[in-house]
């Protein structure tokens, strides 16, 4: 593992990379096995496309692409990676950590590795917990990977639900930092009491898979809609004010926003509460996604470099919200 002989003043991204399936799959397929139409999804969500991965790929394939894509753009090797963070709820299996398997297939062999399991929220919790690890001076180079395969685990008889979700993958590199870039605000915060809104009841030590419990679709996620969409709003809010006071900053020192993907109407609603321009400053890519949970923001950055959007030196907010309920935000300068 790489010792970090200076002490950095904080953490910051050095490559981005991402990975999406190359099947696309609009609403009109969702018209063919439930009651729901292309204009519903389109007013209620604002989605009109999503990807879906191949039979035959798995996580960690998906995590070894974005994984590497991100290495190759920091200018490094496999072998320069200390941790492979994986932040996703959808692993190749419970044990062992669908990181190891990204890992023998990147070939980091340096680098210890570890699934953070924190729904929507997952890459803002591994992004504050690389940082800390940078900054403590216990590892120079992280890798930090958020992919999801959430059509692995969609009822597609629920229509309320399986017109949202889409897989993807994407990655960052983080790095210590010696000047003004990096990661400059931070917050993270969680309430288990509402933890039933946005749930995969099957699968685990609480209830086993039976073949009732899979006939009835619960290895399956459930959400309730209005509830969460409801919280949703309030914590993505209060994250993103918390977060940029974190940073000693206001809404208008920020020059971009990423937040977790979910439903254009709750992001307009945030935007409208912050009073940060939903058109010029939030960065939207759900509409050809979909919600893909701790992937989308860093695909969403990703997909920010590569257009041009997401120059060097800007000031952006990172803001999520999901199951848990889990949320969080962090500031950035790139």
């Amino acid at each position: 593992m790489n010792q970090v002989t200076e002490q950095p003043k904080t953490s910051r991204i050095i490559g981005i990379g991402g990975s999406l399936p190359s099947n696309i799959v609009d609403n009109h397929y969702f018209e063919k096995i439930v009651d729901t139409s292309d204009e519903w999804i389109r007013e209620r969500s604002g989605i009109i496309q999503r990807r879906f991965v191949d039979d035959d790929k798995l996580n960690s394939d998906l995590s070894a692409e974005s994984g590497m894509n991100a290495i190759k753009n920091a200018g490094l090797t496999p072998e320069d990676i200390d941790v492979i963070i994986l932040a996703t709820c959808t692993p190749d299996r419970l044990i062992p950590s669908c990181s190891v398997s990204v890992q023998d297939k990147i070939g980091a062999v340096n680098a210890a590795a570890f699934d953070l399991n924190a729904a929507c929220s997952g890459f803002v919790y591994g992004l504050i917990t690389a940082n800390a690890m940078i900054v403590s001076g216990q590892s120079k180079y992280i890798l930090l990977i958020g992919t999801e395969l959430l059509t692995r685990v969609t009822n597609f008889k629920d229509r309320s639900t399986c017109v949202l979700f889409g897989d993807a993958s994407g990655a960052v590199v983080l790095g210590p930092s010696f000047d003004s870039r990096g990661l400059l605000g931070q917050y993270m915060g969680s309430d288990g009491s509402l933890l039933d809104l946005i749930t995969m009841p099957c699968g685990g030590t609480e209830l086993p898979p039976t073949p009732q419990r899979l006939k009835e679709n619960l290895n399956c996620i459930q959400m309730k809609g209005n509830e969460t969409y409801k919280h949703a709003v309030t914590r993505l809010v209060d994250s993103s004010v918390r977060a940029l006071a974190s940073a000693n900053m206001n809404a208008d020192d920020i020059d971009l926003v990423f937040p977790h993907q979910a439903n254009t109407r709750i992001l307009q609603s945030v935007a409208k509460r912050l009073k940060i321009s939903y058109e010029d400053k939030f960065f939207i890519n759900l509409p050809h996604v979909g919600n893909t949970s701790a992937a989308s923001i860093p695909v969403a950055i990703n997909e920010a470099l590569e257009t041009g959007r997401l120059q060097p030196g800007m000031t952006i907010l990172l803001v999520a919200f999901g199951g848990g309920l889990t949320f969080g935000g962090a500031v950035l300068q790139y």
